[in-house]
């Protein structure tokens, strides 16, 4: 019969505070690491314990900087090196997935390029969740497990009990992430329509459905300046809407993002901690995806199906 090989589990700097609580939800504990750092500013990691034979979960979201990137893939070269049977790369967030296509003439792909450093680098398989397009997955050449947050906003939304409930993409290409929940919530749904001159800079936008005295609840995969949606939930206040609500996997959160949302008509924020709070605001609520990654990981150990996790 043949011996499963051990599992372990490390985490980068940048999401060792998540990484924590999904070993504990495993019920083990992170492995020791350590990182030499020079003055100029480089950097190298290494085990402080043998991973031969072992299949290791690197846990490390790849927001910016993009040192958290090249850690990552330090990580997965020391682990190579070190005869790890297996390495599994845990990005809750996947950093440079908004670039998943070419939209203006001679620019890059980045979200490929990390695709192909990642599998180049040695990983033999990769999780993350709520990727700004699902055919990301496609640019990997290892398998993806894609996880959904809406397996904990679902309930989260059902437990508000709103009376007159109706979900809103914020914009055309949110809309199918939209027209999920609704189904499942059994809601109307309702388009936001944008135009943008430039990167985080909207021009004009206008709802298509709708809002007037209706609990909304705004969905996306990510906030970034916090613009589209807060300019969303005003215009849709102005409109006549009871209230408005936001539930957005990853909680990017730049510049004027946390002005923004303390300023606007939004009622709560939900997100999750794919991506630690690099500030502070009443109305944001997180909702860990800690138990989640654990129960998948432990699944994906023992070979049996992860489709039960998936509400999309």
């Amino acid at each position: 019969m043949k011996i499963k090989a051990p599992i372990k589990f490390f985490a980068g700097r940048s999401s060792y505070y998540l990484a924590e609580k999904i070993a504990k939800s495993y019920g083990t504990e992170l492995g020791e690491t350590s990182v030499l750092e020079f003055s100029d500013g480089e950097f190298q990691p290494a085990y402080l314990e043998s991973v031969r034979g072992c299949i290791v979960f690197i846990i490390q979201s790849t927001f910016p900087p993009q040192d958290n990137l090249m850690e990552l893939l330090l990580m997965i070269d020391a682990a190579k090196r070190a005869s790890a049977y297996k390495v599994v790369a845990v990005m809750p967030y996947l950093g440079l997935a908004r670039q998943d296509r070419k939209d203006r003439p001679r620019c890059s792909i980045g979200a490929k390029v990390v695709a192909d450093l990642l599998v180049k680098t040695g990983v033999d398989r990769a999780m993350t969740m709520d990727l700004h397009a699902d055919q990301i997955q496609g640019f990997f050449d290892v398998p993806v497990d894609h996880l959904y947050a809406s397996s904990l906003f679902v309930p989260y939304l059902k437990m508000l009990e709103l009376p007159n409930l109706v979900i809103a993409a914020p914009d055309i290409g949110g809309s199918k992430r939209a027209n999920a929940y609704s189904r499942f919530l059994n809601a109307e749904m309702v388009i936001c329509y944008k135009l943008r001159k430039k990167a985080n800079v909207i021009s004009e936008m206008k709802v298509i459905g709708e809002v007037k005295d209706r609990d909304i609840i705004i969905v996306d995969d990510l906030i970034d300046t916090a613009g589209t949606i807060c300019l969303a939930a005003d215009m849709m206040t102005e409109q006549g809407a009871k209230s408005i609500r936001v539930a957005a996997t990853h909680p990017v959160l730049s510049g004027p993002a946390y002005d923004r949302i303390n300023q606007s008509s939004i009622t709560e924020v939900v997100v999750t901690d794919t991506i630690p709070l690099k500030g502070h605001s009443d109305k944001i609520k997180v909702i860990s995806v800690a138990d989640l990654f654990a129960d998948v990981i432990n699944k994906v150990y023992k070979y049996k199906s992860i489709s039960s996790n998936f509400i999309f």
